[in-house]
């Protein structure tokens, strides 16, 4: 009923000199038609290969019309172009640019998969599967990027880690109340490694947790296994650990002086921080009244709390008084504790402040790839969901590095599908080839073809 009711077409008689009839009659017409990009970022990686190899079919061989590796990239590639949710997939699948995505041809007759095979894929997979998904993505990413920037180039590399609130609004497995979030939610942890300190931070993992997990949950054995690989492909790289006060705990710490890397922790502040911390605190409260504005002292002592077994560490101190109109002043002081050599002011400020970069690369896979689309009961189902988004998000941000040189280069990842992705075309198949007819009319034409070549494609 739905096809004939929107088959119809709408006719607008007063908007032009002549009456306008629209009508939803182009078969080999697409709203994508820009998404080939995506393809080719994604035959650079392999990723959709690699990934899918991981997830084993468990269903019978005679019955299978649509592969768990077809089942996998169509869910990919409609996430990265704006489809979150399973239900598009009754529209998609007669799509003839996401049938090329998906199996390298157009079929008129038949269609990619429906929403209860995608939902029926969703909920099949199983926990190893799963962990072999995310050791599989964190590799190709690293992969990825020794190739880009050779191996012995690299001279720094940083790990951020960070945990983000999915809130959820149902029955889903592990979901708990969070008090600091104030909300029903799971609680994932975004992994970020940025290479000699290029301006972005690139997304390696990403990993569905319970609502109620502390912060640190399953923190050491990521950074166990990504420091591990890192220095199997970067051996002459230093490795710097960044995060915040959430992660401070003597395990951890003690994980990070045993394994030699530098790192540097937001730390919560306690009565003796604050007594360490009284001095600079008088001093930011005299420049603040001297200049009538917020101010700022640094400095750093030596401590150990106890239960870090005598093991004294550097924390770096930051005496803040905040002002404000028509409020009273504010003290504010911050902690870090770090094994890095150079001024306070320089490391609180130049290197641990920088990791608030990464909160918009979260905000591009919340708002842009709905990464918290987690509605199905299982749990396991909603890993699946985000390591789909999370790989959606590897191949956008390949469009950008392609991008570079162009004004493109820093584009969100909402932008990207505007100018890049979201370009109607039609499909024109023949037995030699297959061609799609872009707009001559695409502002970002010159950006697009530039980004093709880099990813690639030859002029024609």
């Amino acid at each position: 009923m739905r096809d004939v009711i929107t088959a119809q077409g709408v006719l607008f008689k007063d908007i032009a000199t002549r009456p306008v009839w629209v009508q939803f009659d182009e078969r080999r017409g697409s709203a994508d038609g820009g998404a080939i990009l995506l393809k080719a970022a994604d035959e650079r990686l392999s990723l959709s290969e690699r990934l899918a190899g991981c997830l084993e079919d468990r269903r019978q061989r005679g019955k299978v019309e649509h592969t768990v590796r077809d089942l996998f990239r169509q869910r990919l590639y409609a996430i990265a172009c704006g489809f979150p949710d399973g239900n598009d997939a009754a529209r998609l699948g007669l799509d003839p640019v996401h049938q090329l995505l998906v199996d390298g041809r157009i079929d008129e007759g038949t269609s990619l998969a429906s929403q209860p095979t995608l939902s029926r894929f969703e909920n099949a997979v199983d926990r190893a599967s799963l962990y072999r998904m995310s050791v599989e993505m964190a590799e190709a990413v690293m992969d990825r990027h020794a190739r880009r920037l050779g191996r012995r180039k690299v001279k720094h590399i940083t790990i951020d880690l960070d945990p983000t609130d999915d809130p959820t609004h149902g029955g889903q497995q592990l979901t708990f109340f969070n008090g600091h979030y104030d909300s029903w939610c799971y609680l994932p942890m975004a992994c970020f490694v940025t290479f000699n300190h290029e301006p972005d931070q690139y997304l390696f993992g990403y990993v569905l947790r319970a609502g109620n997990a502390s912060a640190k949950a399953g923190a050491i054995g990521i950074l166990s296994r990504t420091i591990e690989r890192l220095r199997a492909r970067f051996s002459k790289a230093r490795i710097l650990v960044r995060l915040d006060g959430g992660f401070a705990g003597p395990e951890l710490l003690n994980f990070l002086d045993d394994s030699k890397v530098d790192y540097i922790l937001g730390m919560a502040e306690n009565k003796v921080l604050q007594r360490r911390a009284r001095r600079l605190m008088g001093r930011a409260r005299r420049l603040s009244r001297e200049r009538d504005k917020t101010a700022h002292v640094f400095g750093e002592t030596r401590y150990a709390a106890k239960s870090w077994e005598s093991r004294k560490r550097r924390i770096i101190i930051k005496a803040e008084i905040v002002r404000a109109d028509d409020k009273q002043p504010k003290d504010n002081g911050r902690f870090v504790v770090t094994n890095l050599k150079g001024a306070p002011r320089h490391l609180y400020q130049r290197v641990y402040c920088q990791r608030a970069e990464i909160e918009n690369r979260i905000k591009e896979l919340h708002h842009g790839l709905e990464i918290d689309r987690t509605s199905c009961t299982s749990f396991l189902a909603n890993q699946l969901r985000v390591l789909i988004t999370a790989a959606a998000y590897v191949l956008m941000q390949e469009l950008r590095i392609a991008a570079r040189g162009t004004s493109l280069e820093r584009a969100q990842v909402s932008t990207l599908r505007d100018h890049l992705i979201k370009l109607g075309g039609w499909v024109q198949q023949s037995v030699r080839r297959l061609v799609v007819h872009l707009p001559k009319s695409v502002p970002r034409r010159c950006e697009w073809q530039r980004i093709a070549r880099s990813l690639g494609a030859v002029p024609a």
